[in-house]
């Protein structure tokens, strides 16, 4: 007989944003450990790698072979499981972690994953990364089929449609839920006897890859499914490959298997894990991020070279486009902003006084190696522009004499609908001004993008035209590859 799921104490904590949606953020991470010993704590690792995906919340689901057990909770990952005792609560060879950035349901633990859940078959525990589009719509027709949601969280859905669903198998149930969804995203579900169970979107847009713990090559244990490959290299696992657009791979005691029920729809992977959301040390879509982010650079500054001494990166995700452009430009690279580790995002209490100090908290001026000069500042986003023009006032505080600014993508000009917290587009910045009026807003003798055939460059292909199809870029474009069936009905905004 399957046991319920046993919980550990939650350690409620209040969760804080200081500079709401000032820049995009990234839904989550997910990680998955398949017959290991400790594999919980293979997993705390795994997220601990992944903790740039989300800050707010974090948890794990393990099972031991009769139990499952999990402990979620607000906060970094070392805040929910830096504890030895909390850890010793988690038993088993098999576990899967989430850590979270809410942009499908609030900051409460009800909306922390993996969420979990007793059947007729037994628990079953799912980690999900990216957004469902069709989510309203869904939930609206289960509510009124009797369905009870315990959570505000798209993720929830899942649930539901695997609990009604008529197919007999835990495997064919989850594939007829996840033929209804429509959206981005990569899941990762944990039940006792189909075990792991991994799946991309039929369109790729959101990361999943596939490792192995060495020593494990002659068995069916040691696999591991994470979000990014760092999380791989910090437990030591061997990257194999990336799961496919699409596609569903199966790990259990009889090894590894993969279905394809979608079919090859092609991929539509998102170009901004390359610019901002990836940790700089992956490999994502057999393409390094780094290198990604350094082509970037060089492109920027043969797209809009200007006369300059230093070459300044925003931390961190401007620093590998800024080597790249002070390599192509042959203007000197430095580290004219400092950026503080140690601030997190439950610091204080955010009023307005403390928000609008939130750039300083966050990021100081190096003032000898700014003033005096003409800098040109490298970073990967405006948004809103609210925290561009802090990091200007900043930098002509320090006695810079001129400021550039230069962005690494494309202006963004439409809300995302795939997993990435952005505004709606009356909020964003690039859709309601000009280039001109960009730059005055925000402060800087000159404001230049990286243009669209650019940034494709930087990714291996020859223009926009011949990689487009391979990847999403709706934010910048408006071309979105996956029907906004809520939006389009009216159920969101």
């Amino acid at each position: 007989m399957r046991r319920p799921c046993e919980t550990s104490p939650e350690r409620p904590r209040r969760m804080t944003q200081s500079d709401s949606l000032n820049r995009p953020y990234e839904e989550c991470g997910v990680f998955g450990v398949w017959g290991v010993p400790d594999a919980s704590a293979l997993t705390a690792l795994g997220l601990h790698a992944l903790q740039h995906r989300g800050q707010e919340a974090a948890g794990i689901v393990s099972f031991d072979g009769e139990r499952f057990h999990q402990h979620k909770g607000l906060g970094l990952v070392g805040d929910v499981f830096g504890d030895s005792r909390v850890m010793a609560t988690l038993p088993g060879t098999v576990a899967i972690g989430h850590n979270r950035y809410a942009t499908t349901g609030g900051t409460h633990v009800r909306n922390v994953q993996p969420l979990y859940a007793d059947y007729e078959f037994g628990g079953l525990a799912v980690a999900h990364n990216g957004n469902l589009t069709n989510s309203a719509t869904l939930k609206q027709a289960l509510v009124k089929r009797g369905c009870i949601f315990h959570s505000s969280t798209d993720t929830e859905v899942f649930i539901h449609l695997i609990a009604i669903s008529l197919y007999t198998t835990v495997l064919d149930r989850f594939i007829d839920a996840v033929k209804q969804v429509k959206g981005a995203y990569s899941l990762i579900t944990l039940t006792p006897d189909d075990g792991l169970i991994g799946m991309r979107d039929p369109l790729g847009v959101r990361p999943l890859v596939l490792g192995r713990m060495p020593g494990h090559e002659q068995g069916n244990g040691g696999w591991v499914l994470a979000s990014e490959t760092c999380a791989l290299d910090i437990i030591g696992a061997d990257y194999v490959r990336d799961i496919e657009p699409g596609e569903i791979v199966v790990i259990n005691n009889d090894g590894l298997r993969s279905l394809r029920p979608f079919g090859d729809q092609g991929g539509r992977f998102c170009v901004f894990e390359y610019i901002y959301f990836a940790r700089p040390d992956s490999v994502l879509e057999g393409q390094p991020v780094y290198e990604a982010r350094r082509q970037i650079g060089c492109e920027l500054a043969r797209e809009s070279a200007v006369e300059a001494d230093v070459v300044v990166p925003v931390p961190d995700s401007g620093v590998p486009s800024a080597i790249g452009y002070a390599a192509e430009s042959g203007i000197p690279f430095e580290l004219g902003i400092i950026r503080n580790h140690y601030v997190g995002r439950t610091f204080i209490e955010p009023t307005d006084q403390i928000r609008n100090l939130g750039v300083k908290m966050k990021h100081s001026a190096n003032r000898p190696i700014l003033a005096g000069k003409r800098v040109i500042l490298v970073d990967d986003s405006i948004v809103r522009g609210t925290t561009s023009r802090k990091i200007v006032d900043m930098v002509r505080a320090a006695g810079a004499t001129e400021v550039h600014m230069r962005i690494t993508s494309p202006p963004t000009k439409h809300a995302c609908f795939y997993g990435i917290d952005t505004p709606e587009e009356s909020k964003l910045m690039a859709a309601t001004h000009t280039l001109e009026e960009m730059a005055q807003a925000i402060g800087v003798d000159s404001l230049a993008f990286v243009s669209f055939d650019g940034l494709y460059r930087a990714l291996g292909h020859a223009n926009r035209a011949e990689g487009a199809r391979r990847y999403c870029d709706a934010c910048f474009t408006g071309d979105y590859p996956i029907e906004l069936v809520d939006k389009e009905g009216n159920l969101v905004a």
